[in-house]
């Protein structure tokens, strides 16, 4: 368990953040080296398939994971305030959360599925696909949000490098069922969504085993499990906007779809490749956003306000630098980033096409999510909801819209980054206000008994 509240900040941050950038980047190897299993010996249409079902598990997932996400702001808080009862509770109302989550939404997304990639003009040789590949992932939910949320309480007491491990040993199980089920078996998407199933239910099994041996204050054992009313409605009051944050975002994702599938199997594929590879950036600015959220809670928790602006300086400035070299990085070889994925050349040059528009405004989402995790971590996230949502429903997509229209397909890429830049900035203007330092949660008084 890391304390944030002393120390030099810089190194903390950096050195905390690291173990979660591998973490996320280990995690976006399942999609990864799903599309590029897919890709080789399934084709462009299964590449389209998954990618148009990712936003729709998204948007399943992301309600109940941001919601989640507030027992860990309430969790960093605890810790700084030296809270370990109150801790242990958060912990065990996160968990019974999560599994009744989990199981409601299995049964959500095995129905709605066929009707949203109708209502998005899913091209058909794509949608069976589509399908195939989410009715069986949505039968892990369970596993995912259990492991999920064991990885986020390890971090909300400022232990991440414990997830790593853990992400690890999912990723390469992974690549080895990617190779048997999709290669050696001939299973196609549903040997990709089988696959990530067993993984990720491998690992949380694995940390569960470890976390009951070696951490008592955040083992789970069920029969010991406590659904605490008080953390719990913190917990949503500062998840809920986090939750309706993604949820936006992900509706927002599809509806990209929708707008992209109008243009065909081709445009669907080159576009799943190119989200495939900016999650790289994109969970490397997540991971210093996620970073420096339990570092900004726990100082707000321990009062330390000039530590909290220090902490914001130095994780923006680290993860722009990176921005601006993976941007570099796209722009310069992106065709034989591309054929990774595909040998289809013109699935190549539609995704060259959108790296070049896209790419050069990396700096610009990674701010944005710097900005966002340290509101998020003072527990002010009701905001950065209403900052998502303008930037995106009322930017991004109709920009994307309309410029699709009159420009052709690139009319979406330009949408993309227009809608980062007004995101950022408005959040940026939000966070020089100041209000958001009085979003700290009350803690109730630490009885007499308890202070000696």
């Amino acid at each position: 368990m890391k304390d944030f509240t002393q120390g030099k900040i810089s190194k903390q941050i950096i050195y905390f953040a690291i173990p979660i950038v591998f973490s996320s980047l280990f995690q976006q190897l399942y999609s990864i080296v799903d599309s590029i299993f897919i890709g080789h010996y399934v084709g462009k249409e299964g590449l389209a398939g998954i990618g148009a079902a990712f936003p729709l598990i998204f948007a399943l997932v992301s309600f109940v994971i941001g919601i989640g996400s507030g027992s860990t702001v309430v969790i960093a808080q605890y810790m700084g305030a030296k809270r370990m009862d109150s801790v242990k509770k958060a912990v065990d109302t996160m968990y019974i959360f999560m599994f009744f989550g989990a199981l409601v939404l299995t049964v959500v997304g095995i129905v709605v599925a066929p009707w949203v990639f109708k209502l998005t003009n899913l091209p058909a040789d794509v949608m069976p696909l589509a399908i195939d590949y989410i009715r069986i992932y949505m039968m892990g939910n369970v596993l995912f949000f259990g492991f999920a949320g064991t990885n986020a309480i390890l971090r909300g007491i400022g232990d991440s490098k414990t997830p790593l491990y853990f992400t690890i040993i999912a990723t390469f199980s992974n690549i080895f069922l990617d190779w048997l089920f999709i290669k050696e078996f001939n299973m196609g998407v549903q040997g990709a969504a089988l696959g990530t199933i067993i993984a990720q239910g491998g690992a949380f099994i694995t940390a569960i085993v470890y976390l009951n041996k070696y951490h008592e204050l955040i083992s789970l054992h069920i029969k010991r499990l406590r659904f605490d009313k008080k953390i719990f409605r913190e917990s949503v009051k500062i998840g809920l906007p986090t939750g309706f944050q993604q949820t936006i975002v992900s509706f927002g994702m599809i509806a990209l779809f929708g707008i992209v599938n109008e243009f065909g199997t081709d445009v669907v594929a080159a576009y799943s490749i190119a989200l495939r590879i900016e999650s790289i950036p994109l969970m490397i600015a997540m991971s210093f956003a996620g970073a420096v959220a339990p570092f900004v809670g726990q100082n707000i928790g321990a009062n330390q306000m000039l530590r909290v602006k220090h902490g914001f300086r130095s994780t923006l400035l680290f993860t722009n630098a990176i921005s601006i070299f993976i941007s570099l990085l796209f722009l310069a070889f992106p065709t034989a980033i591309l054929r990774v994925f595909t040998t289809d050349a013109n699935v190549i040059s539609i995704g060259t096409e959108y790296m070049y528009i896209v790419a050069p405004f990396y700096i610009i989402f990674s701010t944005m999510f710097i900005l966002n995790g340290t509101l998020r971590g003072a527990g002010a996230t009701l905001i950065p909801m209403f900052i998502t949502l303008i930037a995106l429903w009322l930017f991004r997509i109709p920009v994307s819209y309309y410029l699709s229209n009159e420009i052709g397909r690139t009319g979406i890429w330009w949408g993309i980054p227009i809608g980062w830049s007004v995101g950022m900035i408005i959040s940026y203007i939000y966070y020089l206000g100041g209000r958001w330092k009085k979003a700290k949660i009350k803690m109730d008084p630490i009885p007499l008994e308890l202070e000696d």
